[in-house]
């Protein structure tokens, strides 16, 4: 994914000064304050706070819905089902830490009598970081930015935070912050526990993650943007985690039996997953691989039919369009590339057109641009020679968020390998599908190798997410009143636990 700082506009509306350093260590200090009574806020009443801060969301009502319109040039359909989204992630979110057995509790008791050595009474479980910064994304507006996933978690964790909003839609930014402010009054939460500051150029993102008292970052954008910001943490005295959501190519291989038979229908599926919101969605199929057959050559007739129905459309902003418009003139300059399939028309300012291209397997392994992300309604075929040489295209692909393979039963038999090393390179493997559309649930993994994310062992999306902000922390020999009650002889809360190896309530 991208992130723009700037954004151009016939009417440009005046946009929120940009945080003072002074500014930021208050709020950074405040949020600190804040932390130390919200990490002791019991789990009940930190989901009130989210389920009345996705009320509050809701009762933005339209104001929201034209607002994010205004901003980011996306369709109402568009924008009230990404609000549904994010609303039922906070409630998610709240569901799930008021059940309890999140935290972990594993309790191992005291064997006083056991020789040679006593065995002492140990209890662990997870416990929040601490403040968290969270940097709102450019091409979701309200899932992935104000009161989004990052946040939703930090919150849900027991952690607070401070959001920077994205320039390109300050406004919807600032409308969500306020409803969540507002939440917290309500539900009685500390001063600071949520805080936001405005700021188009990098000095505001680089003081929050640099403050000494920031704990933890979310970020979902470009891969430069990602990758500068983990630097910058592990360069800090104390390094912080950077949980970032960067790059990702989402390649869909094209098994060759399947190819044949279906060739039609996987080039409808492809292209609708090509061209769905202007391709500015982080599990875009930017790579299709595919070995050189009858059916490759209908696919590719059928594939070409689909894209040139379309249109060039309207992308969220003049930066994310240049990008788009730049990266994809590089891409297609690079030797033995072909153009395969174009949407009709010429795009206007802040268009994006669609377009397939294509290139000998052997050429994109020896050029190692072909395999960047082109940030829209792109994608490359990858035309491979033999099965070896799907294997060694297979082989050389960075860390992706998503890997697809698509073919007949026997078919994916026959290509466990390929499944397998898939499953290496790719934080989720979809089977007979496109990647586009992410199911917000327990069992989703959002996230991959490097350059991916920056850790591949976490999720942005789902329950696991809140697995970011917390750390593990055990207490040996302690005595009961100083326990949470998570860790207490009785389990008051009545949580799952891990007890002397068996669980139980």
């Amino acid at each position: 994914m991208f992130v723009y700082l700037v954004r151009v506009e016939q009417n440009p509306v005046k946009m929120p000064k940009d945080a003072s350093l002074n500014e930021i260590d208050a709020a950074v200090r405040e949020s600190y304050t804040a932390f130390q009574s919200y990490k002791n806020v019991s789990a009940t009443k930190r989901a009130t706070f989210l389920r009345v801060a996705a009320q509050e969301i809701e009762a933005l009502g339209q104001e929201l819905i034209k607002t994010v319109m205004e901003e980011t040039a996306l369709p109402e359909a568009r924008v009230a089902g990404e609000r549904g989204r994010t609303t039922g992630q906070l409630r998610m979110f709240a569901d799930y830490i008021e059940e309890g057995s999140w935290v972990e509790a594993r309790i191992d008791t005291a064997k006083p009598d056991r020789a040679p050595v006593p065995k002492p009474d140990l209890r662990k479980m997870l416990v929040p970081l601490g403040p968290v910064v969270v940097f709102g994304a450019a091409n979701f507006p309200l899932a992935y930015s104000t009161a989004g996933g990052d946040t939703a978690s930090a919150l849900a964790a027991g952690c607070t935070v401070i959001v920077k909003a994205h320039p390109a839609h300050a406004r919807t930014s600032q409308l969500v912050a306020d409803a969540i402010h507002r939440a917290a009054q309500q539900t009685g939460m500390p001063k600071g526990v949520f805080q936001h500051v405005h700021g188009a150029g990098f000095e505001v993102g680089q003081a929050l993650v640099k403050h000494p008292l920031t704990k933890a970052v979310g970020f979902t954008g470009s891969f430069a943007g990602g990758k500068a910001l983990f630097d910058l943490a592990n360069q800090r005295n104390e390094p912080i985690p950077v949980f970032a959501e960067m790059s990702s190519t989402n390649p869909v291989i094209l098994l060759p039996e399947s190819l044949k038979k279906n060739y039609a229908d996987t080039a409808t599926i492809l292209a609708v997953s090509i061209v769905m919101g202007v391709g500015q969605f982080c599990t875009n199929p930017g790579l299709v691989i595919a070995i050189e057959h009858e059916g490759l050559s209908d696919f590719v007739k059928a594939l070409a039919e689909k894209i040139a129905a379309q249109h060039p459309e309207t992308m969220l902003h003049e930066g994310i369009a240049k990008n788009y418009s730049d990266k994809l003139q590089q891409a297609l300059k690079q030797k033995g590339v072909t153009i395969e399939a174009e949407a009709a028309g010429e795009p206007a300012r802040q268009q994006g057109k669609a377009l397939v291209g294509s290139v000998a397997a052997s050429t994109f392994i020896n050029n190692p641009l072909l395999a960047e992300e082109v940030f829209g309604p792109f994608s490359l075929l990858i035309r491979c020679a033999d099965r070896h040489e799907l294997y060694a295209v297979i082989s050389t692909l960075h860390g992706q968020l998503t890997s697809t393979i698509i073919g007949e039963k026997q078919e994916l038999a026959e290509y466990q390998d390929c499944f397998r090393t898939l499953t290496e390179k790719a934080g989720r493997v979809i089977i007979n599908g496109v990647p586009t559309g992410v199911e917000v649930c327990a069992a989703m993994q959002h996230g991959g190798p490097f350059p991916s994310t920056t850790d591949s062992r976490f999720t942005a999306v789902g329950t696991d997410a809140i697995k970011r902000f917390v750390r593990p922390v055990s207490f040996q020999n302690c005595p009961e009143q100083l326990l949470p009650d998570e860790l207490k002889e009785n389990n008051p809360l009545n949580i799952w636990r891990l007890y002397n190896g068996g669980w139980q309530k």
